[in-house]
């Protein structure tokens, strides 16, 4: 492993996570174990051989553990440790800021779960007010449960053990335009986009919890 060689407590960080792909691997595992199949469909540009390399840092950092599901699955799958789990506020702060950066290519392919942590991280109580719902996101054989009650909202993989109050199907570049405001809801949906089974409104107060915040300008030439 390459080292700083700074006893900074950001920079040993650093020396753990900051090797190209590492945080992202963190970033896909944040809502739930994978399958080293599932984490290349996240990652679509890591190349097998180095994400395999980044996760057996990962692991050997105790940062992602990997262990064999149960039957009927009997699989293995990669999942973050309670430590691992501790980077999930270094991610949302970290998306914060890239969202005010000019440069920022949007149309560049995007995950399910890069998209689930820039709902986690615009989302605004102060603006939901007192909104209590669950929400059932699903992308093709992904499916997410979101909670939001008392101004605090939870994201989590699968489906939700009780009744959504409202079923959205689409696709992540259809549903990061619409979280972005760049393709208004009643478009996609009459262009069949997205489907939403359930209280259309409900979605709609949702959108509005997420303000967007306004861009750094870019430096002069």
């Amino acid at each position: 492993m390459r080292t700083y060689g700074d006893a900074c407590a950001a920079a040993h960080a650093l020396d753990l996570i900051g090797e190209r792909w590492a945080l992202l691997v963190v970033r896909e595992l944040l809502f739930g174990p994978k399958r080293f199949s599932d984490l290349r469909s996240g990652l679509p540009n890591a190349g097998p051989n180095r994400l395999s390399q980044r996760l057996a840092e990962l692991e050997e950092s105790g940062i992602v553990r990997r262990r064999k599901l149960g039957p009927p699955a009997r699989t293995w799958v990669y999942e973050l440790t309670d430590w691992g789990h501790q980077l999930e506020p270094v991610l949302v702060h970290l998306g914060r800021w890239g969202r005010l950066s000019p440069f920022r290519d949007l149309s560049a392919g995007i995950s399910v779960d890069s998209l689930m942590l820039a709902l986690r991280g615009d989302f605004d109580p102060t603006v939901c007010g007192d909104l209590s719902a669950t929400y059932a996101l699903v992308f093709d054989d992904d499916r997410i449960t979101v909670r939001i009650a008392d101004g605090r909202i939870d994201i989590t993989r699968g489906e939700s053990l009780t009744p959504p109050d409202v079923t959205l199907v689409t696709d992540p570049v259809t549903f990061a335009a619409v979280m972005t405001r760049k393709r208004p809801l009643d478009e996609a949906v009459r262009a069949g986009d997205v489907t939403v089974s359930g209280n259309v409104a409900l979605v709609k107060r949702l959108l509005d919890a997420l303000p967007r915040p306004q861009t750094v300008e870019p430096p002069s030439a």
